[in-house]
């Protein structure tokens, strides 16, 4: 059945959580996406029932989802995070996974399907929301935020790789072979993009970029359908694309336009986080399921229990493998910002949930744990950045007492 006022409605709660958060920002700083979820719960059918999704609504959610994993695969500097910080983040996320697998063994009542859904779910890093807050408060380029961005990184890509080969529905062997025909085509798309354009390519994305050509980001839309439509021949999900096509991106423009790539990112950024981002999270919210959350006392428990396994099964093998340099204060704060989650948790337990190897009950916990997440780990962690004498000066650079 359509829904047409859903969309307005949608956009509507796009534009009030910007609102509701400026004026929350005076006592304490809540994350927009707490706003966006939260009001999509209230106006869903599980409170006042003025929204419904449909179709349109639904393929503009995931549309949304995989502009927010494009966004994260974008973010990630590659020369920045490269060197022992990424051998260690590349180290900590495999023991993550089997520590969640583990716990997942004991707390799951179903199939080995569920254990993988919630084993990997644990596992996760919400990338996009952990780097606008490093920007903002000036610790992105810090040694402190580099390795954020690395360890965080991993946690995004981790859990997308182990999505496909854990619940793609293959055997182990053939889900293997797949993913690892789609990283040798990845790999080819990889070298493609290192080498030079041709003149013609900068001009034009020079000439159009204030113009109704728009070169450039037709160009990254274009990028992000391919890696999209060549995820889905392979028959992987989505999102793995989604964050190649980020990577690619960013490998593109800083060869071809590296004095305009911020610019024509932000373009991007604006389609992304001015409509379908938004977009996602409301929907997540309207399709939320409060009534098993509320009604069943094992799935209240269940949430806590949830959020301190984010902390403990992502964020522990991360404060073990943290930068040598780092003091207690830095290894805290860098579990911290780890072990939040939302995005990947979502989009996980949406494909157990549809793939009916996850009861709703327990979908409902972990996404309610990972707002939770998103909402207390990070301004935590910036409270034990800003008692240790770290964080951003005045100025608006890294402080100079960073021990990193």
């Amino acid at each position: 059945m359509s829904h047409p006022g859903t969309l307005v409605l949608i956009m509507f709660i796009a534009v009030l959580s910007p609102l509701l958060a400026d004026r929350a920002a005076r006592r304490i700083r809540v994350p927009l996406v707490i706003f966006e979820i939260a009001l999509g719960i209230v106006v869903g059918p599980q409170l006042l029932g003025w929204a419904h999704t449909d179709r349109v609504t639904d393929t503009l959610a995931n549309l949304g989802l995989s502009m927010l994993i494009f966004l994260a695969g974008y973010e990630i500097d590659f020369a920045a995070v490269r060197g022992p910080t990424l051998n260690r983040s590349l180290a900590a996320w495999p023991v993550s996974l089997a520590l969640g697998i583990g716990i997942a063994f004991l707390l799951a009542d179903g199939g080995l399907s569920e254990v993988f859904v919630v084993g990997t779910a644990l596992t996760s890093t919400a990338l996009g929301t952990v780097l606008p807050i490093l920007r903002d408060s000036g610790d992105l380029g810090s040694p402190f935020g580099k390795a954020a961005s690395a360890f965080g990184a991993v946690g995004e890509f981790g859990p997308v790789v182990a999505v496909a080969l854990l619940l793609s529905g293959r055997r182990p062997g053939e889900a293997a072979a797949v993913l690892i025909a789609f990283a040798v085509v990845t790999a080819a798309a990889v070298l493609w993009a290192l080498r030079p354009r041709p003149p013609w390519f900068s001009r034009l994305v020079d000439e159009t970029l204030h113009s109704s050509g728009q070169f450039a980001v037709r160009f990254v839309m274009l990028l992000l359908a391919a890696m999209l439509g060549l995820a889905t021949v392979f028959g992987l999900d989505v999102l793995l694309g989604a964050f190649a096509a980020g990577v690619l991106t960013r490998l593109v423009l800083q060869g071809a336009a590296p004095e305009t790539g911020p610019e024509i990112m932000g373009k991007v950024e604006a389609v992304g986080f001015g409509f379908l981002v938004p977009l996602f999270y409301v929907v997540t919210g309207i399709e939320f399921d409060l009534d098993a959350l509320l009604h069943d006392a094992r799935a209240l428990l269940l949430v806590p229990v949830f959020l301190a396994l984010f902390v403990i099964v992502r964020g522990g093998p991360v404060y073990a493998l943290a930068p040598r340099e780092s003091g207690r204060r830095d290894r805290a704060a860098l579990t911290l910002f780890c072990s939040t989650c939302l995005p990947l948790v979502v989009a996980i337990t949406t494909i157990g949930t549809d793939q009916r190897v996850l009861p709703t009950d327990t979908a409902a916990a972990l996404v309610g744990a990972a707002m939770i997440s998103v909402l207390v780990l990070p301004l935590t962690a910036m409270r034990l950045r800003r008692g240790r004498g770290g964080g951003a000066t005045p100025s608006g650079t890294p402080a100079e007492s960073e021990t990193w």
